[in-house]
């Protein structure tokens, strides 16, 4: 394959490696992404759903490319209620996938403006470097040659220790975690990050270990929406783990099976036979049936006529019952 290329000096947009090779973002989230970038600052008032529409992508391409933006960390929302009961959604675009903490850093960070339908913060202008969430975005020089090798990054500590899980084994910590990473699925607002998740699974495991299963759990976590929205995921299902959760079940009580009786002689009348008792009784049921009719009629209970099947279908249709000849 042959290339040629011209850096344009003027009039363009830096792109990130990391979003143009993206492998799980498509083209319309990669334009949008690099769209809203190059964007002047007289811009950023608009939603981007208009963004979307000035670059044809409508419908549900459109809501495909934010929903793939969204779950990769490019796009972050946020509602709240304001004067006179109207909301407002405000949205973060960042060139960098960034975690719920990290965007809500960010967002506090940023100075307070007059409330918009939307707002946007694109990276234009020049090159400088914004913390977010206490990391600063590093450039990619990976495809320049350099005459020196580009030094190590200092390790940093863990700001966020993995939490530990006590008596709780590995798999039912990897249940109560796919629990809750599917709430996003069912109410946007509630999506979680991979480290959010881990955290809340140590409290959301105890559920699993009282008996109620993945699907008891997910119910109880999507149920009584507050009236004004969810403003923190982590802390919404936190309090609703602790305060909700429900009571230990009774331990059941171990089965015993009823002991098997051994085999007794019938005291009825007739042959000598065996049966084996329910209870205390001395004769077989068929024998304290004839004694119940002797008692009761003064007679012995007449034993049912063996007929053949052949004549109690004959009797039943009115036909003989003798064979049919034989060709």
């Amino acid at each position: 394959m042959l290339r040629h290329a011209i850096a344009p000096s003027a009039r363009y947009t830096k792109a990130s490696h990391d979003v143009v090779r993206h492998p799980r973002l498509n083209s319309d989230a990669k334009v949008l992404l690099v769209y809203v970038q190059g964007l002047p600052e007289d811009a950023m008032d608009k939603p981007l759903s208009e963004l979307a529409r000035k670059l044809g992508i409508k419908g549900r391409a459109y809501q495909k490319a934010k929903q793939l933006l969204v779950e990769h960390g490019y796009v972050h929302e946020w509602r709240s209620q304001g004067v006179g009961g109207r909301w407002i959604t405000e949205q973060l675009v960042a060139n960098n996938p960034l975690t719920s903490e990290q965007a809500r850093h960010l967002r506090g960070a940023v100075p307070a403006a007059p409330p918009l339908p939307s707002a946007q913060f694109p990276a234009v202008g020049e090159p400088t470097a914004r913390p977010a969430g206490g990391y600063e975005p590093v450039e990619d020089h990976s495809d320049k040659t350099t005459p020196h090798p580009p030094s190590e990054a200092e390790p940093t500590a863990d700001p966020d220790p993995e939490p530990t899980a006590g008596s709780a084994d590995a798999l039912q910590l990897a249940r109560a975690e796919r629990v809750l990473l599917s709430l996003r699925h069912s109410r946007r607002e509630l999506h979680l990050g991979v480290r959010e998740a881990s955290a809340l699974a140590v409290e959301a495991v105890k559920w699993l270990e009282r008996g109620l299963s993945e699907s008891d759990l997910r119910q109880a976590l999507l149920a009584e929406r507050p009236r004004d929205g969810v403003r923190s995921a982590v802390g919404f299902l936190r309090y609703r783990l602790i305060q909700k959760l429900p009571e230990p079940q009774a331990p059941l009580p171990p089965y015993e099976p009823s002991p098997v009786r051994e085999l007794l002689e019938c005291e009825g009348p007739g042959e000598k036979h065996v049966f084996r008792p329910l209870a205390d009784e001395t004769e077989c049921a068929s024998c304290r049936r004839s004694t119940a009719h002797a008692t009761f009629y003064g007679a012995p209970e007449p034993e049912p006529d063996r007929v053949p099947w052949r004549e109690r279908i004959a009797r039943i249709n009115g036909t003989s019952a003798a064979l049919p000849a034989r060709q």
